[in-house]
């Protein structure tokens, strides 16, 4: 008796193969490209990782990548079910992404180069795997750009409002209060609103945590969109009423609670509270999971290619690594040696008394005079070659800082001028020393003869002189003049400021040569 043949399924083994294959390679492809391009971007990568290790504000960063991670492993089983399949019209953008980190390198603007580093890791995974693969992670792709640093530029608003509600809900209390900028004094004692109170890392960590608590716990956009919102502003009224109630427990224990490292400790204690109360009250909305039946492995004819990895991959590598090719040439252009400012005639050279702080400049100068009674200076920070430790344009660079032992800020503004015949905005400054000295400063940017108080605007000129070879030399310019019995020295420094100016801009304009 003959047996009957049974025929074999062989389609889906044949599917299974070539999916497998096709995994293979997209996998070491994007291994390839991801590890090419941190290569070629390793100062911007260490970069970022100094900042989480010397700054609590950003120490969330470690766990951006695990987490991002686990939000990919979590749905492998999904995954499994589609094909990756290369696409070329990413390329474009990631031209356009890396001459971001270009101008973000060349304008020292450390969040734009950092940002466009993340950008140009996930163009490369969307590239290699392609778009429908990339929709399937699309929130663990986004979530990496937590890791970007990100923020300060909030601080002072942040510091300004604290201050504004502290005072207020003392004043609300009962307490009188005398406030001078960020530093008010109430009967028991003096208080100042330093960086550590601003809650920028309450905000941060907050944002992060609650936009994972968003994608995690609800499949709605309207609901996501709004517990983000939530999760902004909670954190910001929070670090507001932990501000106020520190100064009232001090104030009612005579400065024995609420002050030295228990001010810290409260401050976490109170966070941690109102966070765990946010995500209760955001559980109470939650919506529940939603089976995803994993997708059906395409067709072998349908299969791309291993090649077209391979190929995508190298020009990948050539676009990533085209950028921070042009940044070295562009900086071994950059002039070699040191700026020299020379004094500006009729000024002596200043020592002791008030000095603008500004970190690392490659040149300085500093010079007063007395005039009719007055007594009015001058300061020049000059700076060239600029990188991260050594930059015109930083947070830590100011008339006065938070933390100053001698000068406390009374503060900040702004005013319009003439110089060169043309209206300039400068940033003014009001600080007073413990001797009771008072003074007025002026400042503004010098980039390559423009002159602006933009931060912004500053950066920009500064990555457009340098792509046109002219360099990075730029300066900050402060004029500054002492009040004396609570007169108004701002009409007799613009005079002085008139009268000095056309030798200060001859004196960089000769530095900026050399």
């Amino acid at each position: 008796m003959k047996r009957d043949s049974i025929p074999l399924p062989i389609e889906p083994v044949l599917d299974a193969r070539a999916a497998a294959r096709a995994w293979r390679h997209a996998g070491a492809a994007l291994l390839f490209t991801v590890a090419w391009i941190l290569a070629c971007y390793a100062k911007t990568a260490a970069g970022m990782v100094e900042i989480w290790t010397r700054s609590e504000t950003f120490a969330h960063g470690y766990v951006v990548v695990p987490i991002s991670l686990w939000l990919v492993w979590r749905i492998r089983g999904r995954l499994a079910g589609f094909v990756p399949r290369p696409t070329y019209w990413t390329l474009p953008l990631m031209a356009l992404t890396g001459l971001a980190w270009l101008l973000g390198v060349l304008g020292t603007v450390n969040a734009v180069s950092q940002a466009s580093l993340v950008a140009l890791l996930l163009l490369a995974v969307v590239t290699v795997l392609g778009a429908t693969m990339a929709r399937q992670i699309a929130f663990p792709l986004a979530f990496l750009f937590f890791a970007v640093p990100f923020g300060e530029f909030m601080m002072p608003w942040l510091m300004e409002r604290t201050a504004d509600f502290t005072i207020v809900a003392l004043r609300a209390s009962g307490i009188p209060v005398y406030r001078e900028g960020l530093h008010f004094v109430i009967p028991s004692g003096r208080w100042s609103v330093v960086e550590a109170c601003s809650g920028i890392r309450y905000l941060l960590a907050s944002l992060m945590v609650g936009t994972l608590f968003a994608y995690l716990n609800y499949r709605a956009a309207w609901r996501r969109i709004v517990f983000i919102g939530f999760a902004a502003l909670v954190p910001i009224v929070a670090n507001w009423l932990r501000a106020y109630l520190i100064v009232l427990l001090g104030h009612l224990s005579n400065n024995k609670l609420a002050v030295g490292v228990d001010h810290l400790i409260y401050g976490w204690l109170f966070f941690g509270a109102v966070m765990l109360l946010m995500f209760w009250i955001g559980s109470r909305w939650r919506e529940p999971a939603v089976a995803v039946r994993e997708a059906i492995p395409q067709q072998p004819a349908l299969f791309p290619p291993t090649a077209s990895f391979w190929w995508v991959a190298a020009a990948v590598a050539l676009l990533a690594g085209a950028w921070p090719a042009a940044h070295a040439a562009l900086v071994s252009r950059a002039a070699a040696t040191p700026p020299v400012l020379e004094p500006v005639r009729g000024l002596a050279s200043a020592t002791g008394g008030y000095v603008p702080r500004f970190e690392n400049p490659a040149a300085q100068l500093h010079q007063r005079t007395e005039r009719d009674g007055e007594t009015f200076g001058l300061y020049v920070a000059y700076y060239r070659n600029q990188a991260n430790e050594r930059k015109l344009v930083s947070s830590d660079n100011t008339l006065v800082r938070n933390d100053d032992r001698v000068w406390q800020s009374l503060g900040f503004g702004s005013r319009r001028v003439s110089l060169d015949g043309h209206p300039v905005t400068v940033r003014t400054g009001r600080a007073r020393s413990l001797d009771g000295t008072q003074i007025v400063a002026w400042e503004w940017y010098w980039v390559d003869g423009v002159l602006t108080s933009s931060d912004a605007l500053a950066k920009a000129l500064i990555a457009w002189s340098q792509l046109r070879g002219r360099g990075d030399s730029a300066a900050a310019v402060v004029f500054y003049a002492q009040e004396h019995g609570g007169r108004d020295a701002n009409a007799a420094l613009d005079a002085f400021m008139r009268d000095a100016w056309p030798d200060v801009r001859a004196t960089l304009e000769r530095a900026g040569q050399r």
